[in-house]
């Protein structure tokens, strides 16, 4: 395998580790790991952790790669940006399910509030793709930093390690995604800066 052949590889694999989807899960680990939160019980925790992993990774995931088998495309294919209207609109649904469930189960404000974050990145995600397409990968990672500094102020521990490793994580799969030519740079940074006021709006003023 040649070396440009492994860099590839290594984009693609680094794309698929840090699917879009994985926000709301990071959020709540993060959460359990550094708040008061980890007062909970573990099969409390468990049991949240796998409504939001339902709702928020596996069907999205499964009902998009559905989709793109049903229309005929690759994964290349299905990244432009008049065809990521569809998958756009599968990840919301999903997402307002998770939330509505979440409020029925009586599930504590600061949970719901990174399933919101997520959510309203996902909504302006999907508005922008109308004119210019954005990267929801960094717009994701860019909600893990807006989400951890909020949750740093808010419970008082010292977030630096965790930033350096958003941030390095941030760098790799926004390199990842040029790398795949499925971006260019603008619409990296952008995709991270929208994350971090998403998250910041949604789990402060919502």
């Amino acid at each position: 395998m040649t070396r440009e052949k492994q860099i590839i590889l290594a984009a693609r694999v680094v794309s698929m580790i840090f699917t879009p989807f994985y926000l709301p899960i990071l959020g709540l680990v993060v959460l359990f790991f550094l708040s008061y939160l980890n007062q909970y019980q573990a099969s409390y925790k468990v049991m949240v952790l796998a409504v939001v992993y339902l709702f928020t990774i596996l069907l999205p995931t499964l009902l998009i790669h559905f989709y793109r088998r049903y229309q005929g495309w690759s994964l290349t294919e299905l990244g432009l940006k008049e065809r990521r209207i569809v998958p756009y609109l599968i990840s919301i649904l999903c997402y307002f399910t998770c939330l509505y469930l979440m409020e029925q189960m009586h599930i504590p404000y600061f949970m719901r509030s990174i399933v919101t974050a997520a959510l309203i990145i996902q909504i302006v995600c999907a508005l922008i793709n109308v004119w210019w397409k954005i990267s929801t990968h960094t717009a994701a990672i860019g909600g893990v930093a807006g989400a951890l500094f909020i949750f740093s102020e808010v419970f008082r521990f010292n977030p630096t390690w965790w930033f350096c490793l958003v941030i390095l994580v941030a760098g790799i799969l926004g390199s990842s995604r040029m790398i795949l030519r499925q971006h260019i740079l603008s619409q990296v940074i952008v995709g991270f800066l929208v994350g971090v006021v998403c998250a910041v709006v949604g789990i402060v003023y919502l």
